[in-house]
């Protein structure tokens, strides 16, 4: 008998799995997403994940993988590189490892790769899969599947030439000097750090033909998961999405159905849902209110935006953004923008949020204001500091009419402004108290983005830019209280915008003083 004729007998019943030499799992890892008549539209892997690998139910009970809706419809859809936005507890964390479980135990050479968004994240999925392993035939784990490591970050099987590590996100050598060929990055939108740079850096390290998947609940616009899945179909990543009421366990007493309203009518027409499954929504919005949406996302779209720690109007920002026009000039490569070129006899204002220069990290940004109504004319963000930024706020102030120059005089700010009055001899420059510059502190902060928050709502037509709408969307209340860019993403755009919305109250209000 042939290999591939006693992995077929052995698929038949998954009889007498424990039999299994490294012979019989190679041909099953060469059989893994096959369609066999007699599996009924399941992979090999599938069968394999049901017949061998078993879990904790909800209990505390060992049990077998049996495949839910959501995880049955991943496999259905699955391809090279997936993103994966769901709900909460959908099972898909657990499916992910089993699939990689697999593919390391019968593929000789593989090296897996799970990152989870936090140390004791990384912990709960190597739990899972040590289960895995722990629950394995003994026949198995004795022979083909012995192992020479096994502790709290990897598992290493010598005779496979094979081993599966779990790290953090926080871990900044995740995936350094390694060749993986499956990467599984599960809550994507909760890692620490800047986490496009880390996923930029656990990708180099991806073998050609690796599996990817990148799997998360929402976490508000903006940040890398929202990005990674707003560009998937340009990237050529499947776009999964899963949405509560896929998972079965999740259904409360039934509501009344003369009490039902219209928008629940709508989504049980739309979805099949019923009156249970309503109880539970019912249920889930009550405790958790405006993140409901977000931890049970039930479409694609306003799970994103329900995000709690959001400092700004969501939806006024969107629909601004679908609005929004384009630039009638760009120079510099784009990173000036022009939307309203300077006009005879009108009155502007050029804010500079200054940053250091240099290839990295933060931009300098510049917006441009009519003073008059503040409309936002032109924006410029882009890695210059020092005289460089000098001369080109200078000279977009001196197009504009010569404007008031406003530069905000923290940090790098202070050093920007004596080049901007010695090296280009710029004199018309916005003082506050005495000395030239903007002063931004814990007490005129929150009250220039409040300015900027309300013109969003009130006014949103002035706002010209997609670039500072986007920073303004994943501008979010931070966990120690401040406020900022989400990770992974900047508010260089906004802090210019504050600032100048801020200095151009202060004028006009000088004005009207005298």
């Amino acid at each position: 008998m042939t290999q591939g004729d006693r992995a077929d007998a052995a698929l038949a019943g998954m009889a007498a799995l424990e039999a299994l030499n490294r012979e019989d799992l190679e041909e099953f890892g060469r059989m893994l997403d096959q369609r066999p008549a007699r599996l009924r539209g399941r992979t090999v892997g599938m069968a394999l994940a049901e017949n061998l690998l078993w879990v904790r139910t909800r209990e505390g009970c060992p049990a077998p993988l049996k495949a839910n809706a959501a995880q049955r419809s991943f496999e259905r859809r699955r391809g090279q590189r997936n993103i994966v936005l769901k709900a909460r507890q959908m099972g898909l964390t657990t499916w992910a490892a089993a699939r990689f479980f697999l593919k390391t135990i019968t593929q000789p050479g593989t090296l897996t790769l799970e990152v989870a968004h936090s140390q004791e994240s990384a912990e709960e999925i190597f739990r899972i899969v040590h289960r895995f392993l722990d629950w394995l035939p003994e026949e198995l784990r004795g022979g083909p599947l012995r192992t020479s490591q096994s502790n709290v970050r990897q598992i290493v099987f010598p005779q496979m030439d094979a081993q599966y590590r779990v790290v953090s996100a926080g871990d900044r050598n995740a995936g350094r000097g390694l060749t993986v060929q499956n990467l599984h990055c599960s809550e994507l939108a909760r890692w620490p750090g800047d986490p496009a740079e880390t996923l930029a850096g656990l990708r180099a390290a991806m073998s050609p033909g690796a599996e990817l998947i990148l799997e998360s609940t929402p976490d508000g616009v903006g940040g890398c998961f929202h990005e990674e899945w707003q560009t998937a179909g340009e990237t050529g990543m499947v776009r999964h999405f899963f949405p509560w009421w896929l998972e079965r366990r999740y259904r409360a007493e039934a509501v009344d159905g003369a009490r039902l309203t219209d928008e629940e009518r709508a989504l049980m027409a739309r979805h099949g849902l019923d009156r249970e499954q309503i109880g539970y929504r019912r249920r889930i919005r009550a405790n958790f209110r405006g993140l409901a949406r977000q931890e049970y996302a039930e479409d694609e779209q306003s799970c994103f935006l329900a995000s709690g720690d959001s400092v700004f109007e969501l939806e006024a920002i969107e629909a601004r953004l679908a609005v929004a026009p384009e630039p009638v000039e760009r120079r510099r490569n784009g990173e000036l923008e022009v939307w309203l070129p300077a006009m005879k006899g009108k009155d502007y204002l050029v804010a500079v949020d200054p940053a250091g220069g240099g290839s990295e990290g933060d931009c300098s940004a510049a917006e441009v204001l009519d003073m008059e109504t503040g409309m936002q004319c032109a924006e410029f963000a882009g890695h210059v500091g020092g005289l460089e930024l000098a001369r080109l706020v200078t000279e977009l102030a001196t197009e504009y009419n010569g404007a008031w120059l406003v530069v905000e005089r923290n940090n790098h700010g202070s050093g920007v402004l004596a080049l901007v009055e010695t090296a280009c001899g710029y004199k018309r420059i916005y003082r506050q108290g005495g000395q030239p510059g903007w002063l931004t502190t814990s007490l005129s902060r929150p009250a220039v983005l409040g300015q900027l928050g309300a013109g969003l709502v009130e006014n949103p037509e002035r706002f010209k830019s997609r670039r500072l709408l986007g920073e303004c969307r994943s501008f979010v209340r931070l966990p120690d209280g401040r406020s900022g860019a989400r990770a992974g993403t900047h508010d260089d755009r906004v802090m210019a915008m504050a600032v100048g919305l801020g200095a151009r109250a202060e004028l006009l209000e000088g004005r009207r003083r005298s």
